[in-house]
């Protein structure tokens, strides 16, 4: 492969799960212009026939399957029904995702349990039922879609922090494990990204002001600015295509270099 052939994903069948809007989208967008066939899953009708109206206004044939990725038997019949109607999936994208903000003494277990079943067993049930078809192409790419808290604590996230080391692992695991089928699996670790989940951390204060949160994340970051969605674009391309063949179980941080900062001395 030369130049920018080892970028492409033409012919490929990606699998990118709670790709309605935010990051998924944007990877999924990003994989649709180099050239892969899309499905992605929702939970709820409503959201998935809005993902299908906005894939087509970028001119993108996407695939929308109903499916709780919590459930192992829904996921095979999705994954069965993906190689029948678009391809045996070659590039996976574990990107859905929740987050409880509560401080650990006063979250319930069951809302514990949530975010872990969600953010890890999922990305473990998932990944289980593409595998076997991975393995019969004799390749396949896993995406974990990981955090900066993956590496790090923070107030309030002690589940989703639970979850996402534990998808570090996981990617790590995977790797280890598969990767003499020419399986390469990876994670990609968002910093804070501008998105509507994110736009009330954003918002001007009735000063004028910026809030608190916003101040605290652009002084942290290198690149003074949050990240948006078109910035894992590049990133998930390079771990989904052929030029990342040699990359297995590395967690690639998009963080604007927050990770690698100390921060400014008071």
């Amino acid at each position: 492969m030369k130049g920018t052939e080892m970028f492409s994903l033409e012919g490929k069948t990606a699998l990118v799960t709670g790709a309605a809007y935010g990051i998924g989208f944007a990877i999924a967008e990003a994989f649709a212009a180099a050239g892969a066939k899309i499905a992605f899953n929702c939970r709820s009708r409503e959201h998935m026939e809005k993902a299908l109206e906005d894939y087509a206004a970028k001119g993108i044939d996407a695939k929308g399957y109903l499916c709780d990725v919590t459930d192992e038997k829904q996921v095979q019949e999705m994954v069965a029904d993906i190689e029948k109607e678009v391809g045996v999936i070659d590039i996976l994208v574990n990107n859905a995702g929740i987050i409880k903000r509560i401080p650990m003494t006063e979250m319930k277990a069951e809302e514990f349990r949530e975010v872990i079943d969600i953010d890890l067993n999922a990305p473990f049930i998932v990944s289980k039922a593409v595998l076997p078809g991975m393995i019969k192409k004799g390749h396949g790419k896993i995406i974990n879609v990981c955090s900066m808290m993956s590496e790090l604590g923070r107030e309030t996230v002690s589940a989703y922090a639970a979850a996402k080391g534990g998808l570090k692992m996981l990617t790590k695991n995977i790797a280890s494990e598969y990767g003499e089928y020419n399986i390469q699996c990876n994670g990609i670790g968002p910093g804070y990204i501008a998105t509507p989940q994110t736009a009330p951390l954003r918002e001007k204060q009735p000063d004028g002001s910026r809030h608190p949160f916003d101040q605290f994340i652009v002084s942290k970051t290198p690149q003074a600015r949050w990240g948006t969605p078109e910035d894992l674009m590049g990133p998930a391309v390079f771990l989904a295509s052929g030029a990342s063949d040699f990359v297995n179980g590395h967690i690639l941080y998009v963080d604007g270099g927050i990770l690698a900062y100390i921060g400014k001395q008071p």
